[in-house]
């Protein structure tokens, strides 16, 4: 075949010589040591190859934000402008709806500890705090942490109280409930899935 296109096979000796002229023809700066090493040790690409791209990892559409993320968005803290008792108050009255219906309505013949289970599992809200530092502050729980309850009072303030060490009371249709908040230091998320044990005496 080599005699026919007028080509002759060359040593191996004679190869390594032609390629090395005609890298050096073809490439500018070309230095013999520079191209031993991939030579020797890998095919070297002579085609045009296209640089990869980096790929940006996208954000999944079903991804949620973490609680860092919240509050940097600031989006648990309520604005002066809304700090008022009044735009509560059409929350507070379906609320109250609410639990009434849960509970099959309110009535003297209704068994407490069944009321009770009710209220638990409905997610109850307090609206008294009886804190040694904050006796007699009434109004309307606007916000619910895992140690704190924020309540918003008639006068357009906003209270913070804790839970541990207080106890709290809800009044409706002439049943009081009373809460421990020792025992509710828990997310709302985390108390619908709880099992509430009936307890004897509860400590401050």
């Amino acid at each position: 075949m080599g005699k026919i296109v007028g080509l002759q096979s060359q040593s191996r000796s004679q190869a390594e010589t032609s390629t090395q002229v005609f890298l050096k023809s073809s490439i500018r700066n070309f230095r013999g040591a520079d191209a031993t090493s991939p030579l020797s040790y890998k095919a070297v690409m002579l085609e045009y190859s296209r640089p990869k791209k980096e790929k940006v990892k996208r954000r999944s559409k079903g991804s949620r934000m973490n609680a860092a993320q919240k509050r940097r968005m600031k989006l648990f803290t309520i604005r002066p402008e809304h700090q008022r008792y009044e735009l509560f108050l059409p929350l507070h009255h379906l609320w109250r709806q609410y639990i009434t219906d849960v509970c099959g309505g309110l009535k003297p013949t209704s068994s407490p500890q069944f009321l009770q289970q009710k209220l638990l599992k409905a997610d109850l809200h307090v609206v008294r705090s009886r804190c040694p530092s904050y006796v007699g502050t009434t109004g309307i729980l606007v916000q619910e942490f895992k140690h704190v309850f924020k309540i918003i009072t008639k006068e357009n303030k906003v209270k913070v109280i804790p839970k541990r060490n207080s106890v709290f009371s809800l009044e409706m249709g002439g049943f009081t409930s009373f809460i421990y908040g020792s025992r509710f230091e828990q997310r709302a998320s985390e108390r619908s899935a709880k099992k509430f044990k009936v307890r004897g005496t509860i400590d401050l």
